[in-house]
């Protein structure tokens, strides 16, 4: 993940920022660790894609020859490469393995969180392509896109290094938003743009490509959830605000890989597939539950049995939720491709939390049972703790000082044991080893349970060992997973002067004319309705629009070579009026629909203004253009034409949003 030194968080807050573009990555080149990082796993994934294509042309070579010596060769080069590759493998996991770079900067001692590295992309060049396109599919000379397409491939370029922060995720929404224009300008049903979009897996490094639109989006969808990881986990955690904005964080984090997960399919790359996203969905709603745990231990009265026996039950509640995660990460799919550091860390933490909910236990029976007195309680404290354990304690009662000890003991011993187990977990993986925050938070509690426990030992103690029942886990605030809200970033489609996309689409084709109208004494004969373009609603028989080749449904994109496209109905109707003696020139379109529509259309009167009807009211619910209008236009020599117009509805293009499933092919 590349950022610049200088780089300060902003608040995950609910307002976006609307306006001007955010067209501004970071210099890949500026020497901060995080760029280190990012230029050492780019480099990684560049020999992997060689290492990858050596093979397969090997596998190739081996399969054609039918020369033994040439076989064995073969054979002996297969093996290096595939040696190499591990090797590459095993480096690259290592650097997703380095937590440590993101996680917060403050003195105050926080378990680490788990964030996700970047997918990174290929630079690709889609001027060619996307000039063809504008040249044979809207017949426009391209060459007067170029400010456009530079645009756009800047927009591209930037979204490749995003900062770790609010600037950086607003530049991801912008160009995922520009993606839905993109898609819906230059993407026909069935006929491919022929550009391939590489990227690489975020946890290996295996490149993929693929000619689908879906397969940007979607690798962009993964960045912006990844993205919120990282943010989260560098907030201060130690700080109401820092936790908070945490916990935002990882639940948009969620949200991102659940949109993921539910609209797009056919991944190409592992880390896009289902049980994958399923699993990091998973891990951030537990990353949640534990920045929540966290919340209440920070404002927690340590001398309250209240107090103790909620943070027992959060903290239980976080170690059942990484033992779900855990779960996840061990099918069959993703046990060899999840880093072994990453089921560290979730084995670790399940320990780590089920001794804390023992110790938070231990301490309430210890040490804040006071007000259990026979003269005072009204039994309310005895029921909370006999409530926070799954099962009553064997041969106890809790309304007696002595077995209470007795039992806050047998919690100690779990907790002490359970802490154990979390160092040991810790010391089996090497990249865990090199992580002295983690180590420092696993010593303390395991110090704390220990030294606790010395100073209730009594050597004269001959009862009976209690068995520690296990905790009940329960939470005050369950995860809200946030789907991602684009429509904070607000963006105008680059390409917009092509024309609505509601007519001017990949998805439409029409045909061209030119036309020209000469003024009779009659007058034009035309009926016009709608905005952006303005729509020939009807013509009359006979009349000089007939003649001159008008026809209904032909929609006007230029008044004496003045685009039109955009133009409102009023103004349309201003130069078709200001035209001289000599007439008024018209460029116009047809869309295919039409076209069938008119072919197939009666002749009788009656059944042709019922076609006519329905299909005015096809047409007001496919144009985005505003306010819509129909215009009944009469023109007379030497007097006033008759102007009418009916109020339609206001339409809105969606952008964003995805019309159904997607497809990565």
């Amino acid at each position: 993940m590349s950022d610049n030194a200088s780089d300060e968080d902003t608040a995950l807050g609910e307002e976006g920022v609307s306006g001007g573009s955010v067209r501004k990555g970071c210099d890949p080149l500026v020497l901060t660790q995080r760029s280190k990082l990012q230029q050492r796993r780019a480099k990684l994934n560049q020999q992997i894609n060689r290492e990858l294509r050596l093979r397969t042309g090997a596998e190739n070579l081996y399969r054609a020859t039918t020369n033994q010596k040439v076989k064995e060769t073969v054979s002996l080069e297969l093996s290096f490469v595939n040696s190499n590759l591990q090797l590459l493998k095993e480096e690259l996991e290592e650097l997703n393995s380095s937590m440590e770079v993101y996680q917060t900067d403050s003195e105050k001692v926080n378990v680490p969180m788990i964030p996700l590295g970047l997918k990174e992309t290929k630079e690709i060049d889609m001027t060619i392509p996307l000039q063809d396109f504008i040249s044979e599919h809207y017949g426009e000379d391209a060459s007067l896109y170029m400010a456009e397409i530079k645009e756009f491939m800047d927009l591209r370029q930037a979204m490749r290094t995003p900062s770790r922060n609010g600037a950086g995720l607003e530049l991801l929404m912008e160009y995922y938003n520009q993606l839905y224009f993109l898609d819906q300008r230059f993407f026909a049903p069935h006929k491919t743009l022929g550009v391939h979009f590489h990227w690489y897996d975020s946890l290996t490094g295996v490149p993929s490509f693929q000619r689908a639109l879906a397969f940007e989006k979607g690798s962009v969808l993964f960045n912006i959830g990844a993205l919120y990881t990282q943010i989260g986990a560098r907030q201060d955690r130690s700080t109401m605000p820092g936790i908070h904005n945490a916990i935002d964080a990882f639940q948009r984090a969620a949200g991102a890989f659940l949109y993921l997960q539910e609209n797009f399919s056919h991944a190409p790359s592992l880390d896009m597939s289902s049980p994958a996203l399923s699993m990091l969905v998973r891990l951030m709603v537990a990353q949640v539950q534990e920045c929540v745990c966290e919340r209440i231990t920070l404002t927690m009265e340590e001398d309250d049995l209240m107090s103790n026996l909620k943070a027992a039950q959060e903290a239980a509640r976080v170690s059942d939720v990484y033992s779900l995660v855990l779960q996840a990460m061990s099918v069959p799919l993703l046990k060899d491709y999840v880093p072994f550091s990453w089921i560290s860390v979730v084995q670790v933490k399940t320990q780590h939390f089920r001794a804390l909910a023992h110790y938070y236990t231990a301490i309430a029976l210890c040490d804040c049972t006071d007000m259990i007195d026979k003269d005072k309680d009204d039994g309310s404290g005895v029921k909370a703790l006999m409530q926070v354990h799954t099962r009553p304690p064997d041969r106890l009662c809790l309304q007696e000082p002595e077995d209470r000890l007795r039992l806050g003991k047998a919690h100690l011993r779990k907790a002490i044991i359970r802490h154990e187990e979390a160092l040991r977990l810790h010391g089996v993986c090497k990249m865990l080893r090199k992580m002295d925050i983690l180590q420092e938070v696993l010593s303390y509690g395991h110090t704390r349970s220990l030294e606790k426990y010395s100073d209730i030992d009594q050597e004269d103690d001959f009862c009976e060992i209690a068995e520690a029942p296990e905790i009940q886990s329960h939470t005050h605030q369950k995860p809200d997973i946030q789907p991602p809200d684009f429509s904070l970033v607000r963006i105008t489609d680059i390409f917009h002067r092509l024309g609505p996309l509601s007519v001017f689409s990949a998805r439409n084709r029409w045909v061209g004319r030119h036309v020209c109208l000469i003024r009779e004494e009659t007058g034009l004969g035309l009926t016009l309705r709608g905005d952006s373009p303005v729509l020939v609603a009807g013509v009359l028989p006979g009349g000089c629009a007939a003649e001159a080749g008008l026809r209904e449904g032909d929609y006007i994109v230029t008044v004496n070579g003045s685009d039109c496209k955009w133009a409102e109905h009023a103004e349309v109707v201003r130069a078709l009026k200001s035209c001289s003696e000599r007439g008024v020139e018209l460029d116009v379109i047809t869309l295919h629909s039409h076209e069938v529509e008119r072919r197939a259309a009666p002749l009788s009167p009656s059944s042709d203004r019922e076609t006519q009807s329905a299909r005015q009211k096809r047409h007001s619910k496919d144009n985005d253009g505003g306010t819509t209008s129909l215009l009944n236009w009469n023109w007379r020599s030497g007097g006033g034409g008759g102007v009418t117009k009916r109020l339609g509805s206001t339409f809105s293009l969606p952008f964003g949003s995805l019309r159904e499933s997607e497809s990565m092919y």
